[in-house]
This record gives C-alpha cells, sequence and structure tokens, in this order.
C-alpha cells in the first residue's frame, strides 16, 4: 500500500531531521534556531503558493489553491499546535540524549490511537493491535534507560518539556486527519509553515523586548540548521500524502512515523557517542517487531 511506503520514507527522514535538530542546538539558543527552522521551512514552500497564485502551477501536488478565510483559521490552529510541539521538543532534546528523547516521543502513537478509536470510529486488526502492544512495551523499558544516566523522569524539567511535545504532536496528528479529508496535503503544509514562521518571529520579539535574559542568549550558525528544515519538509510531505491516501489508518501511520527512533538512535549511537547503548539496543528491537506487525496488518 502506498500510505504504508509514504509513512516509512517519513519515518527515516524524521529521523535524520532529529539528529540535525540535535546538533544544531548544542550549546545555541533555542529561540534563534527554532525561529530560523520556521522561517526555512515557509521558504521552502512559498514559492508553489506564489506560482500558482501567478497561474505557473495549475494543477497536480504541489498546486496550492485558493481557500477562504474559515480555512486559514483553520491552518493557524495547526501552526498553534505544531509550534506548541515544537518549542516542548526543542527544549527537551537540546538538554537530553536524543537515544532519551526520541523513546519518549514514541509514546505519541498510544495517544493518537485512543484518539482514532474515539473521534475517527478507526479499527485495528489483530497484527495491528499485536504491534502496539510491542511498540508501547518497548518504549517504556527503552525509557527506563534514562534512569541509567541520572535522568529522574519523575521530576526532570526537561523530560516534561518532551512529554508535552508528544502530547501536543499527537493532538497535532489527529487534526491532521481532520484537514487531510477536506483539504490538499501541499495546501496545509504551504501555509501553515508561513504562518508558524510568522508566529515563531513573533515569539522571539516579544521574548527579546519583555525578557532581558533572552538577548544574552549566544547564537552559533551551523549548516545544520536549514537541514532541519530541509528534511522536515519532505518528512511532512510524505505524512500529509500517506494520510491522503485511501484506506490510511492514522493511528497506523502515526506508528510508522515513531520508527525514525531507528535512525536517531543509530545517529545516536555512531556519531554522537550517547551511553547505555546495549540495553537499549534490545528495546530497540523490539519497536522494530512492533513495526513489522502493524506493517503486516495494514497488507
Amino acid at each position: 500500500m502506498m500510505w504504508v511506503l509514504l509513512a516509512f520514507m517519513s519515518a527515516a527522514l524524521l529521523g535524520c531531521y532529529d539528529f540535525f535538530k540535535k546538533v544544531s542546538l548544542k550549546d545555541n539558543s533555542v529561540i534563534a534556531v527554532l525561529f530560523l527552522n520556521t522561517l526555512f521551512s515557509a521558504l521552502l514552500f512559498a514559492p508553489f503558493i506564489i506560482l500558482s497564485r501567478a497561474g505557473v502551477i495549475t494543477d497536480g501536488a504541489l498546486y496550492v489553491p485558493q481557500v477562504g478565510a474559515g480555512t486559514h483559521l483553520l491552518l493557524i490552529l495547526k501552526a498553534v499546535i505544531v509550534l506548541s510541539s515544537w518549542l516542548c521538543g526543542y527544549l527537551g532534546i537540546k538538554h537530553l540524549p536524543i537515544t532519551i528523547v526520541s523513546p519518549i516521543q514514541s509514546t505519541r502513537p498510544v495517544i493518537v490511537l485512543l484518539g482514532a478509536l474515539l473521534l475517527f470510529g478507526e479499527s485495528l486488526n489483530l497484527y495491528q493491535w499485536i504491534g502496539v502492544i510491542i511498540a508501547i512495551l518497548s518504549v517504556f523499558l527503552l525509557s527506563r534507560s534514562g534512569k541509567r544516566e541520572g535522568i529522574d523522569f519523575a521530576s526532570n524539567r526537561w523530560v516534561a518539556f518532551v512529554v508535552l511535545a508528544a502530547l501536543f504532536g499527537a493532538v497535532s496528528a489527529l487534526y491532521d486527519k481532520f484537514l487531510m479529508r477536506r483539504l490538499e496535503p501541499v495546501l496545509v503544509q504551504s501555509w501553515f509553515n508561513l504562518y508558524q514562521c510568522l508566529l515563531m518571529g513573533l515569539i522571539a520579539l516579544l521574548l527579546n523586548a519583555f525578557l532581558p535574559s533572552q538577548r544574552g542568549r549566544r547564537f552559533h550558525w551551523r549548516w545544520s540548521i536549514p537541514m532541519i528544515s530541509l528534511f522536515l519538509g519532505v518528512a511532512d510531505f510524505c505524512y500529509f500524502s500517506s494520510l491522503a491516501q485511501e484506506g490510511a489508518l492514522i493511528a497506523v501511520v502515526s506508528m510508522i512515523r515513531r520508527g525514525s527512533v531507528v535512525v536517531s538512535f543509530a545517529f545516536g549511537a555512531f556519531l554522537l557517542h550517547e551511553k547505555n547503548l546495549k540495553s537499549k539496543a534490545v528495546d530497540l528491537v523490539l519497536i522494530i517487531i512492533g513495526l513489522l506487525f502493524l506493517y503486516l496488518g495494514s497488507r
């Protein structure tokens, strides 16, 4: 199924995105990096809006149709939800190992599953339920590795930020299913990235004006910063396209997308040289098995 393949492509690209995010935020200003991320993302998709308005692009997957004020309000809400998730996630990944952050974020499909069952009436077959249960168990075991690194999940504020990022991300995933039933993927992606950039610019200005401590935060340019936007933009395009496919199940797409933890783990192990890799690797195998069951159930 095409929607399954697109979901796996999104997961691989999202893992690379997490790595570039971690590298960019090392000893760097979260607000500055996040603003540049939203700016580059907006610039990446703005040409589709302009070329569609000019009549250069008149149809196809990259055509952005004109919509009314009501639709723009829906897209602004999407931008608020995603930006909230990003802000919390950026703060968390700056201060925690990527091999800890990614597993916590992998709990997002559990929330999405409950939401999809309640809001969209989706159902899962036996294989998919087995995959979900294995994935939940593996994420729980993998998250326990944080205690071996002196990270107390009950009191660490950065863990709390990552959990909030997962919650906002789950809300965003459910909202995406609502939007994809009504709007084209490139329309959603183009406009919400533009609104997200404007909102982040406003936040940066307000923080700089009312929080003097923000003015002294040092910013270091790194080429990994634009890579965040590039990989995320393509990953989201695959994700939105997957949801737009006939028969796509949001719970399964979201779970597969969380398979990005495999790619993130590899970067954390081989390039960032993070700790406790043996125990984390065992739990990671369970995540892969869970994803395979989800794939078998979607065939």
